[in-house]
């Protein structure tokens, strides 16, 4: 019988998950998602390969899983960031730094591009996390147009455009470049929305 991993099954299960998604996370950056096995991530998780079964169906459910997690996740800290940001000004502030400071592993792993390889389905629920992230954005900069913070405009297209310009950004990882291109890029997407 196999070694439970925490003080339950409950708990057991949910730090099987963190490793499974730690592993893929790693093997991602180092060679993409195409390169790896569900094999290759049971052994970097330390996991016997059957087990990976229990959770996911195939890789292309874990990646899904992984990608759930880490959104929910990354929403739950945005929103927490968000409650202290009184103006939609702020606000958006903030959201442009959240997007930086995103490590987007499932964007920018090597290999082929994941909307080349991955399922119809999949690629949907890929899709689907976006939407949730970009609701966010809709809503901070509506509230500044109607406040006035922010002049009237083609919400969903500046929306699209703004997710746009924070996605494909990638940011230096030390000071003082990192800073710079931040506060360069908050400019910018203010300067974008009228503010």
């Amino acid at each position: 019988m196999p070694k439970i991993i925490g003080g339950s099954l409950r708990e057991h299960r949910e730090q099987t998950r963190h490793r499974l998604f730690a592993a893929l996370s790693t093997l991602m950056s180092e060679r993409g998602f195409d390169a790896i096995s569900f094999a290759d991530i049971a052994a970097a998780a330390g996991v016997g390969r059957t087990a990976v079964y229990n959770h996911f169906a195939d890789k292309e459910a874990l990646l899904i899983g992984f990608i759930a997690h880490e959104t929910e996740q990354y929403m739950q800290t945005l929103n927490r960031a968000l409650t202290d940001a009184e103006t939609p000004l702020v606000q958006l502030q903030t959201y442009v730094r959240a997007q930086l400071g995103l490590k987007r592993v499932f964007h920018l792993a090597p290999g082929t591009d994941l909307r080349t390889i991955l399922s119809r389905p999949s690629q949907q629920r890929l899709r689907d996390h976006v939407v949730a992230v970009e609701a966010l954005l809709t809503s901070i900069i509506t509230a500044g147009v109607e406040d006035g913070t922010f002049p009237g405009q083609d919400i969903p297209t500046t929306v699209s455009l703004v997710s746009s310009c924070l996605s494909g950004k990638q940011i230096p990882e030390r000071d003082p470049e990192r800073g710079i291109a931040i506060k360069a890029t908050e400019d910018f997407v203010l300067r974008a929305v009228g503010a």
